[in-house]
């Protein structure tokens, strides 16, 4: 049975959150903006179609992943850290009948709520734009998003309870973000990659994410979504579940 004591934790970062949700949600959009519409007005001119459709077209589905993860990413990395061990929100909390489990799952409601906003937004452009093929599949992005929100929240979470401080955070980044945005097909086709590549792409939770919102964006039905699908649960859960005991020992030290 679900427990609803992640409830307040959820309601208590939000009402932290609201008092600067535009500066940070400008923050979480600027990159993904600005590569969407940098790399998909500059060197889309440049290239021919790729899979058939203008270059925009192509990035803007990969782009909504990208930002998604960004947001998950940060909100376990810099602000759960932030409420862990500088501000001590945590202790305080727990100083209450709410139990670390509880602490936890808000956590991820929370990243998982400010990713499916930053991916609205990035959907909110694509329609403006009109850089889709059906408006109603675009729809389907709406579960994509939450799923893909959650798998990174869950990833971030292990990562936050593993640092001993922020520039631990670099690492993650460098070692596991910065290989999954290269090699998980926001830019280009996972299918050009030589195959010893691709075979090391397919085990990445963001090749899993953008396999199911290109063709959404496209105006296709994405192909294997049980198993991409499965994929993203599955590193989600995992992560949620492998933080959660790595933080009750941290704590328990």
């Amino acid at each position: 049975m679900l427990r609803l004591g992640f409830v307040p934790v959820w309601r208590r970062n939000f009402l932290v959150w609201k008092k600067l949700a535009i500066p940070s949600l400008l923050g979480n959009l600027a990159d993904p903006m600005l590569y969407m519409l940098g790399l998909g007005y500059g060197l889309g001119r440049l290239l021919p179609d790729v899979a058939g459709v203008p270059y925009l077209n192509f990035l803007a589905a990969g782009t909504v992943c990208y930002s998604v993860m960004n947001s998950a990413t940060f909100e376990t990395l810099y602000s759960a850290f932030s409420r862990m061990h500088v501000q001590k929100t945590w202790d305080a909390i727990l100083n209450t009948p709410l139990g670390l489990g509880d602490v936890m799952l808000g956590e991820l409601a929370f990243a998982v709520s400010k990713s499916l906003l930053s991916g609205l937004a990035i959907l909110a452009v694509i329609w403006a734009l009109g850089l889709y093929e059906s408006f109603a599949l675009t729809l389907g992005l709406l579960p994509v998003i939450l799923l893909t929100g959650f798998c990174f929240a869950g990833l971030g979470l292990v990562i936050n309870a593993l640092s001993p401080n922020y520039d631990f955070f670099l690492y993650y980044f460098t070692l596991a973000i910065t290989p999954m945005v290269l090699l998980g097909g926001v830019f280009y086709p996972v299918t050009e990659l030589p195959l010893w590549l691709k075979g090391v792409a397919d085990w990445l939770p963001l090749t899993h994410a953008v396999a199911l919102a290109r063709p959404l964006v496209l105006g296709q039905l994405p192909e294997a979504v049980p198993f991409h699908a499965g994929v993203l649960l599955a590193y989600g859960l995992a992560g949620y579940r492998l933080a959660l005991a790595l933080t009750r020992r941290r704590l328990l030290r």
